[in-house]
């Protein structure tokens, strides 16, 4: 069995990996270790998140410079404050019997004449976001002209946050001759161009596969209407009563919903996106690190180097954009050996997208059903037994027992079990008793609400059942997509591969512009009005059009904008709203329209019981 004595490592690393109690080093760490601290090379690393890279890079960066000197030899990159301050932290602690080291971290949202001072001091290490990293070079305030060793950490991290231009910038002040070592958990035709621009010969290190899911995680989606994506939720939560959990949205908007929702139902629960302030960020961490968050919403880019132990569920409450994106939400959990569950809450419409990220990662989902409200009663009630009896007794309750023993001496043994775990029982048995199954998708084609009699527009779209849609997922869909209200969109009415829709005439303005070349999956969407009003019962359509010409050809159709990779939404990448369930009461606050600056979501209060 490998050691870090048999890596190479002298004896000041040596007892610092004593003290933090490591004893085996990783795949990545044994393959890369050895390698940078006999060659001076070039290197491309590709693995997973949490499988130890920061040593990996960081214990031959510490061996190689020279501490004596002031000068800056070692640049790091990573693209995220939180991950910026830990690789530093993680430095200082592989670094603490080597005299005069100085790490000293560079990032935004802290004062910037400060960090210049520290530079000024003396520092053999920088560890920087790219963006700050930039500003000081053009500010003079950072000189790395002599560094030797350049690592960029989470390169596909810094990519998808188009900081391309920032790193060229950045390495076009460093020398030629420097060692530059990159670490990637993905490896998309972006990264290759950095290696192939910035790096000599590299030599490539393959932890696992690429793009390839660790084997500590398992895979699971619950397939739902999408308007009950929201009380599925809940229910998974209240399944997994220890759950310690990061919950993935696309937009900030969804983040700060479903964070908000969540507190409003008594969860745990905060969220993180790029609207809070830095000092919001730094107490929504410290909350869950501390375990007083059992859930943090998330958009990706916020969630970025975060690095929390004991994860146990990633919960994607919808998919991202990026199907490569799937492999670091789900690189959150099952770390450092530890087991992990990766779930994924999609409708219909989505099932595709699982199996494209099957091949991605090389591994197989399992399909799984939502709980039902009594498989929860029996799931809580063994968590309140199990919760009694491992609680360590308070000997201060001594002083109060002879008066709880008489208020309690009628009863039985048997008695007071069932009265005790009655309390817990009967307010989750209230709740849940009267729930729905959420794993049945409502079937059929035509929506028939009524418009109450307003001025009402009816409209003609050419994508329908062989789209994956039946009318909920096309109305929960368009309703998203327009960001307008429940009832705004209504008499939805499906065909094979086009369908019709109403909205009030208000909206039609909106409607035509939003479908102005509109491309969803690749394909153009085309959209006009029809000349059918949607009377009940009817099939759709009008004598002014053949079925042929419903299936697509138009002279005044408009098309519309994405392209399947926008923000947000079921099909294609498009904005969704988060649902609330029907079977739980629903969030009170007012949905927010469209470029209404979020609410910050705070930490949450205590998680109350429900009753």
């Amino acid at each position: 069995m490998s050691t870090f004595t048999s890596l190479g490592l002298n004896e000041n690393l040596l007892k610092a990996i004593t003290d933090m109690g490591f004893e085996t080093p990783s795949e990545v760490q044994q393959k890369t270790i050895p390698l940078l601290l006999e060659r001076e090379t070039d290197l491309v690393s590709l693995a997973q998140t949490g499988t130890g890279k920061t040593a990996a890079f960081g214990f031959p960066m510490l061996q190689k410079i020279d501490a004596a000197s002031k000068t800056t030899q070692g640049l790091i990159l990573s693209p995220t404050r939180e991950l910026c301050m830990q690789i530093a932290n993680e430095m200082n602690s592989y670094g603490k019997y080597v005299k005069g080291l100085n790490v000293v971290a560079i990032y935004g949202g802290a004062s910037i004449s400060e960090q210049a001072k520290q530079i000024k001091r003396g520092a053999q290490i920088i560890v920087a976001t790219p963006g700050r990293m930039k500003d000081m070079i053009g500010r003079r305030m950072i000189d790395i002209s002599k560094i030797e060793y350049c690592v960029l950490d989470e390169a596909d991290e810094m990519l998808n946050m188009g900081f391309y231009e920032d790193i060229t910038e950045i390495l076009s002040h460093s020398p030629e001759s420097k060692s530059t070592w990159l670490f990637s958990a993905t490896m998309p035709k972006e990264v290759a161009s950095i290696a192939k621009k910035f790096m000599h010969t590299p030599v490539e290190i393959t932890v696992g596969s690429k793009n390839v899911s660790t084997n500590t995680v398992s895979h699971e989606y619950y397939l739902v209407n999408a308007r009950d994506r929201y009380a599925a939720l809940k229910r998974l939560c209240d399944a997994n009563p220890d759950i310690f959990s990061v919950i993935f949205c696309r937009t900030k908007r969804d983040t700060q919903k479903v964070a908000e929702q969540l507190i409003t139902d008594g969860y745990n629960a905060a969220a993180l996106h790029g609207d809070l302030s830095q000092n919001q960020r730094d107490i929504v961490m410290k909350s869950f690190r501390n375990r007083q968050i059992q859930m943090l919403v998330a958009t990706d880019v916020a969630a970025r180097g975060i690095d929390v132990d004991d994860i146990t569920h990633v919960i994607n409450y919808q998919l991202p954009d990026e199907i490569e994106t799937y492999t670091h939400r789900s690189g959150r959990t099952g770390r450092a050996g530890k087991s992990g569950v990766s779930i994924v809450i999609v409708s219909k419409s989505e099932v595709r997208k699982i199996h494209s990220i099957e091949k991605m990662i090389q591994k197989k989902f399992e399909q799984k059903d939502i709980p039902g409200g009594m498989e929860i009663c029996e799931v809580q009630l063994f968590h309140l037994a199990n919760s009694i009896k491992n609680t360590e007794i308070n000997h201060e309750i001594d002083a109060y027992l002879p008066n709880i023993n008489e208020v309690l001496a009628d009863f039985s043994k048997e008695e007071l079990i069932k009265k005790v775990f009655t309390v817990e029982f009967t307010r989750f048995y209230n709740y849940y008793k009267k729930t729905k199954d959420l794993n049945t998708l409502s079937g059929g084609n035509v929506d028939y609400a009524e418009s109450d009699g307003k001025d009402s527009t009816r409209y003609f779209i050419n994508i329908g059942a062989k789209d994956d849609f039946d009318w909920m997922t096309l109305k929960d869909f368009l309703r998203d997509l327009l960001d307008l209200q429940k009832d705004d969109v209504y008499k939805v009415d499906v065909k094979d591969s086009f369908s019709f829709f109403n909205t009030d005439t208000v909206h039609q303005e909106l409607v035509m512009g939003v479908f102005n070349d509109f491309k969803l999956d690749g394909r153009n969407i085309s959209i006009e009005i029809s000349k059918d009003r949607g009377g009940r019962g009817r099939s759709g359509g009008g004598r002014g059009r053949s079925d042929r010409d419903r299936g697509g050809r138009s002279s005044s159709r408009s098309g519309g904008g994405f392209k399947g990779k926008s923000s947000g939404g079921d099909r294609g990448g498009f904005k969704k709203r988060s649902e609330s369930g029907d079977d739980r009461p629903k969030f009170a606050g007012k949905s927010r329209r469209r470029n209404e600056k979020p609410k910050n979501a705070g930490t949450g209060g205590k998680r109350r019981r429900r009753s």
